[in-house]
């Protein structure tokens, strides 16, 4: 079950013809009625169930062919692999080749061409999280040599996206409604809404070289994806 966690950091404020408002204290200021102003946000936690991961080969050789040729043949088999082991081709991204030349400078002395490097890039939508792990050493395997991002998603986040949209507009009705119960005022209806969409938060990132043990991909296994959001309301008051 999913988790909410609805917090009030931001107060909210009752408002007159005179005050000032954390919206915008110019617009505050040009309300001709009285009103309030509140905060609403929340944050739900999920269990990350796939991952998306960016992967690397970079490859050195005496000839820019050379390079280009490794560089290529270690994609293509570990796509192949990649294909053997269920991953469907749509969650398959590779990118172009990039190719540079490699030179050795030596002060007053004319720069010296040592080779060249290769590099490609790949990316997969891994739905399994309990088959990251393979991946990633099937990957070692075929010469993959770095690993530039490992990515927790959630494959409910369509659906967490609007639990929490709603539980930010909850909390700012509520926050306004205990507002004016206090003043001893009432709620006449919304006058304004400002929103603002937020990103989902994956707190376990990587990004480093492959060389690496077998239980590195197991870390994310027991991974969270936090998502907020936020809505700012001007409600008038009767």
């Amino acid at each position: 079950m999913n988790k909410i966690l609805l917090t009030s950091i931001i107060s909210a404020s009752l408002f007159t013809l005179t005050a000032t408002s954390s919206l915008s204290t110019v617009q505050a200021a040009e309300l001709s009625f009285a009103h309030i102003e509140t905060v609403g946000t929340s944050t739900i936690e999920a269990a990350a169930d796939m991952a998306i991961i960016n992967v690397q080969v970079s490859i050195e050789a005496d000839s820019a062919k050379a390079a280009k040729d490794k560089a290529d043949e270690a994609i293509s088999q570990f796509m192949q692999r990649l294909l053997k082991a269920g991953v469907d081709k749509k969650h398959i991204q590779s990118a172009n080749l990039q190719l540079n030349p490699q030179y050795m400078y030596v002060q007053n002395e004319p720069r010296k061409l040592t080779g060249y490097n290769a590099s490609r890039q790949m990316t997969i939508t891994v739905i399994d999280l309990n088959s990251l792990n393979e991946l990633l050493d099937s990957a070692l395997v075929e010469g993959i040599n770095n690993v530039n991002n490992i990515e927790l998603k959630s494959s409910q986040e369509t659906k967490i996206i609007a639990q929490a949209r709603q539980a930010a507009i909850d909390d700012a009705k509520q926050k306004a409604q205990s507002l004016a119960k206090g003043f001893g005022e009432q709620i006449a209806g919304v006058w304004q809404v400002r929103y603002f969409p937020q990103q989902a938060n994956q707190p376990e990132m990587y990004r480093a070289s492959m060389k690496m043990n077998a239980d590195v991909a197991q870390t994310y296994q027991q991974g969270q994806v936090a998502i907020s959001d936020r809505v700012e309301v001007v409600f008038r008051l009767k």
